[in-house]
């Protein structure tokens, strides 16, 4: 009888928030399969663990911290096996300059770091809280602050500067 309860409470979670797991893979991976592998995997690992989930208060930000950690095994191990084509390598060259004529903020979170983006996907798209975004990055609570900070300093610094250019 426990096991259905769990099972219930599980699959509502997943119908509530499946779009949402989707979309952050998404800004992870940039691309659709993988994203979709990515919560998959991440539906898989939790589901073999969810018995051992105390506080089903804190699911979603226990699974968000499953999908986050999936995401980063995901793309670390595509570093290691991507191999590039010459040509691909000179499109990724630092020396290659993007003309866009008009940026929105999607690109302007893709130029960010990687550790600056992933703090403002989860705060403002997520809505975490900041101890929860420390929590699921494995971060300290006064890292996860700077590090917002900081994301949005270079957010800002990052739109202004193309507002500037198209004036």
């Amino acid at each position: 009888m426990m096991r259905k309860k769990q099972e219930k409470i599980f699959i509502e979670f997943i119908d509530q928030y499946k779009k949402r797991f989707y979309l952050l893979a998404l800004t992870y991976t940039k691309n659709e399969q993988d994203a979709l592998d990515v919560v998959q995997e991440s539906l898989s690992k939790a589901w073999k663990s969810f018995p051992t989930l105390k506080d089903h208060s804190q699911l979603k930000s226990w699974f968000f911290q499953i999908l986050v950690r999936t995401a980063i095994d995901f793309l670390r191990k595509q570093k290691k096996i991507c191999l590039m084509e010459d040509d691909q390598i000179e499109y990724f060259s630092p020396n290659q300059v993007d003309t866009y004529t008009n940026i929105d903020l999607h690109t302007a979170l893709n130029n960010l770091p990687y550790q600056f983006s992933e703090i403002i996907i989860l705060r403002f798209f997520e809505d975490f809280k900041i101890e929860d975004i420390a929590n699921i990055l494995d971060i300290p609570l006064s890292t996860a602050k700077s590090r917002l900070y900081r994301a949005l300093k270079l957010l800002k610094i990052e739109l202004v500067e193309e507002a500037a250019n198209h004036e």
